[in-house]
Order: structure tokens, then sequence, then C-alpha cells
């Protein structure tokens, strides 16, 4: 989802770069606009690496090459591939399975490569969920292995990678020493580090997935990831629990410490009930979440938002109200 914008401040210094299909941005505050940018790319390099690693598309991947792995071969993976996995792996439990990497399958039985949506046969689902789930792969940290249970197997990091990415390239921005900036894939997958001078944070506005000129909230984000999900024209999210077309939630902002993780909570979020959201910020009190449902008789100017986690009082916010 990549409806939402960055309100940015002067004195700051962007910077752009093309990876992973979308436009990843760095805005860094700072006094040296020369090491800023030179800090900015070596974070694009750190990211250009990164997709060689996790891209289902590039031939050579360690994410290319599990998918092409046979039943029981085993695959010795590089660092970034191995952790991604390991994170996805608790990130599938903690969330009952609503978010789970090895959803190619079903994405393929639903989706045309036009992505409109297919009518798949109940031979072509149960054949497909036969090939989902993270307990089809067995992971061994002492060897940095993976190895399929089942195969063939489709890994796509897409509800992952962006995040993941964002999350390292911040790790070596602080390794220059660079102590306030932002970063953003796409503006689906952002995270915000510092606060620039007399303000309380980034200022990211999140607008409508019906209407982009449509603001729902300004939010803050300060030492904070914020990852997007939503339904858009074209696109569909499927439910690897049901194997079936999510069509209960319109979008969903997930806001957690890393941008990986929000990302992967975002996509969660779109699939799990409300109740499961709900204990799930609960049980992890750093998680915060919103949720734009779907309109009612197709009425898309109220939109009707429900917030989950320890969200600071703002005018007469609750948990469950509608925006007009």
């Amino acid at each position: 989802m990549k409806n939402n914008s960055i309100n940015f401040l002067p004195c700051t210094f962007r910077f752009s770069h093309e990876a992973m299909a979308t436009i990843f941005e760095i805005i860094i505050f700072h006094e040296d606009e020369l090491y800023a940018k030179q800090a900015a790319w070596e974070a694009f390099f750190e990211l250009d690496r990164l997709e060689q690693d996790l891209s289902r598309f590039v031939k050579n991947s360690d994410i290319a090459r599990i998918n092409n792995l046979a039943e029981n071969e085993s695959l010795c993976l590089g660092l970034a591939a191995f952790d991604c996995l390991q994170q996805c792996a608790i990130l599938y439990e903690e969330t009952g399975g609503a978010f789970d990497v090895t959803i190619g399958s079903l994405m393929n039985c639903w989706i045309n490569k036009d992505k409109s949506l297919r009518n798949p046969s109940e031979e072509e689902l149960f054949l497909s969920c036969q090939h989902t789930g993270m307990h089809q792969l067995q992971l061994d940290d002492t060897q940095y292995t993976v190895q399929l249970l089942t195969s063939p197997i489709h890994i796509d990091l897409g509800g992952f990678g962006k995040g993941y990415a964002v999350d390292k390239m911040a790790k070596l921005l602080l390794d220059w020493e660079l102590d306030t900036f932002l970063i953003h894939g796409g503006k689906s997958s952002v995270l915000a580090v510092g606060s620039p001078p007399g303000k309380k944070g980034w200022l990211v506005s999140l607008s409508s997935p019906f209407n982009c000129q449509k603001t729902l909230d300004y939010i803050y984000l300060k030492d904070q990831a914020m990852g997007a999900s939503g339904l858009q024209k074209g696109q569909h999210i499927i439910d690897p629990r049901t194997a079936q077309p999510i069509k209960k939630n319109s979008a969903a902002w997930a806001f957690a410490p890393t941008a990986a993780v929000s990302d992967a909570l975002s996509t969660a979020f779109m699939i799990m009930s409300h109740d499961e959201i709900n204990n799930y910020c609960k049980n992890h009190p750093d998680t915060k979440a919103m949720i734009l449902l779907q309109p009612q008789n197709g009425d898309a100017e109220k939109d009707e938002i429900l917030r989950y986690g320890q969200w600071e009082e703002k005018n007469n916010w609750q948990n469950n109200y509608t925006a007009k």
C-alpha cells in the first residue's frame, strides 16, 4: 500500500534509489550534506546487496534456490536469508499462521499474471495448501541450512523483505553515527530514528486507499517503524489459513520496533480477526494497529477505523470511531 506520505522539514537531505520494484528514500537531518550523501549511498549499496540475496525474481538468490529445492533436500543459506526465515517462522507462530511467506503456491492458484482474480477448483486449492506453511521448512541454526519436507515450496518475502532491508539500512546509518533520519520503501515500509529538532517525531500522514487525496490521520514516528497493507485495484491478499481472499478489512497499519516486523504484521492484521489483533497487541505492548474496515453498503465517504494497542489520547479518540 503506497497511499502514505511523509512531511519533510527544511534543512533535511533527501536521497532516493530504486530497488525491490519500488522507490526507497532516506531523509537525513544533519549539518553536513556531503557526509549524509555518502552514508545514504552506502545504505543503498546494502539494499542492492540484500535484493540479490532475498528476491525470488533473482535467479541465483537464496530464495530462488529454495524455491527450486527437491523434497528433503538441504541448502546452506547466507546470513540474511536465514535470518529472514527465522524471523518469519516466529511471526508465523505468533500470528497463528496469518503471516506466511510460503504462500506463493496459493497466490499462483488465485491470481493471474495480470493480477486479476482466478476461480480455482477445490482440487487446485487442496494441492496448493499441501505446499503451504512454514512447518514445511526445517531450519538448522547451527549449519544455517533449510530443508523442505515437501516440494515445491514457493517462498515470497514481499511482505517482509522491504522492511528487513530498511532495518539493515538503518543499522548502517547508525554505524555512521547518524541519529536523526527516516527511511521508507515505497512509503509502505517506514522506519523513523530520532526526532528533528523541536518536533515530536517525523510526521507521517495516512491516506485512504479509496482516495489518496483524503488524509485519515497524522502520526508522529520516533524510534519506531510502520508497515502498511491494503486492498487496491488489481491486488489481493489471501488468508493462508482458509486459502480464501480476505474481504473484511480495506487497510491495516502496524507500528512496531522494526520495519520487518511492522511489514509482516500489517499483512497479518489484514487477515486476523479483530479479537486476534487485540490480543496480539496486548501481548506485545510495543505494537499498535490501525484497521480500516470495508465501507458499509459501498459508502467510501465514511471511514471506520479501529485502533488496538497503547495509543496516546488525542482529542476524543476512542478505540472505535468513524472519520468523516
